[in-house]
C-alpha cells in the first residue's frame, strides 16, 4: 500500500535530516542509515561545483546529506540492490533534487559499464566492513550485503574509485580499525595515497571503532592523522564535535 500521495510504502517511515527542510525515506526491513554515514558526509567537506560519485549509496543518504551541506554539481549514487535504489531514487524525489543527485543501480565492480574514467572529482565509499566468512551474516539478504563482502570486496571499491578519479582527485571512506592496513595497501596498489586519517572513538577512555580516510589519487607520500573524533561525553551525551557535524 503506497501512503503520502505515492512516496512511502506501508512499514516505512519519513524522517526529519534537519538540515534544509531535507527528508529521508527509511525502510527497516533493509539497511537504514547510521551515524557513519553522517560522519562520511561531514568528514568529506567537499568543494561548491564538483562532480561526487557515491559507491553504494544505499537509501541514497549520503548524496542527500552532501547537497545540504555543499553545493555539488553532481552526485551520482550507484547501489547495486534493486530496492535500495529504488529507494534511493524515491529520496531524490521527495527532496526535488533530481537536477542535482542521480542513481545508478549497477555493481561496482562492473563500474566500466556505465561511467567513463577520470570522470569525477571526489568519490564517496561506505563499503561493507566485514569479510565475506567472518563474523554472523545476517539473514536478511539486503543487511547482509550491506555489511559483508557478499557482493563486492574492499578491493572492488578502491578499484572503482581509481578508476573514477581524475588526477589528484580524492577518495573519502569509512571503516573499522582491523581493515585500516587493507585499506592503506589497497589505496596505493591502485594509484591512490593515504594522505589523513581520523580515528573515531565511541568514549575518550576506549579503543577507536572507526576510522575516516581520506586518499589522493596520484598524490604525494604523505599521511597526517588528525585528532580523534570522540563520539560521547563521559555522562553518555554527545560531544561538541559531533553536533556540529550533526548540525
Amino acid at each position: 500500500m503506497w501512503y503520502n500521495f505515492g512516496m512511502i510504502y506501508e512499514h516505512e517511515r519519513i524522517d526529519d535530516l534537519q538540515i534544509k527542510g531535507l527528508q529521508l525515506i527509511q525502510n527497516p526491513s533493509l539497511f537504514c542509515f547510521g551515524m557513519d554515514a553522517v560522519l562520511l558526509a561531514s568528514y568529506a567537506k567537499i568543494k561548491k561545483g564538483v562532480k561526487v560519485v557515491d559507491l553504494g549509496t544505499g537509501n541514497g543518504i549520503i548524496p542527500v546529506l552532501l547537497c545540504g551541506k555543499y553545493q555539488p554539481k553532481q552526485v551520482v549514487g550507484i547501489e547495486l540492490q534493486v530496492k535500495s535504489a529504488s529507494l534511493a531514487n524515491r529520496n531524490v524525489t521527495l527532496n526535488n533534487l533530481e537536477k542535482q543527485i542521480s542513481i545508478i543501480e549497477g555493481d561496482v565492480r562492473d563500474i566500466k559499464s556505465f561511467l567513463k574514467p577520470q570522470s569525477a572529482q571526489i568519490v564517496i565509499c561506505n563499503p561493507p566492513y566485514k569479510k565475506a566468512k567472518s563474523g554472523m551474516i545476517n539473514e536478511q539478504a539486503e543487511k547482509a550485503i550491506a555489511k559483508h563482502e557478499l557482493n563486492g570486496a574492499l578491493e572492488d571499491f578502491i578499484k572503482a574509485a581509481s578508476y573514477i578519479l581524475n588526477d589528484n582527485g580524492q577518495v573519502h571512506m569509512i571503516n573499522r580499525p582491523e581493515r585500516l592496513v587493507d585499506t592503506v595497501m589497497l589505496m596505493r596498489q591502485y594509484q591512490i595515497e593515504p594522505k589523513k586519517i581520523t580515528f573515531v572513538l565511541p568514549y575518550h577512555d576506549q579503543k577507536p571503532n572507526l576510522f575516516l580516510i581520506t586518499g589522493r589519487k596520484h598524490g604525494k607520500p604523505f599521511l597526517s592523522v588528525e585528532k580523534n573524533l570522540v563520539i560521547r561525553e563521559k555522562n553518555g551525551e554527545y560531544t561538541k564535535e559531533l553536533l556540529e557535524m550533526y548540525k
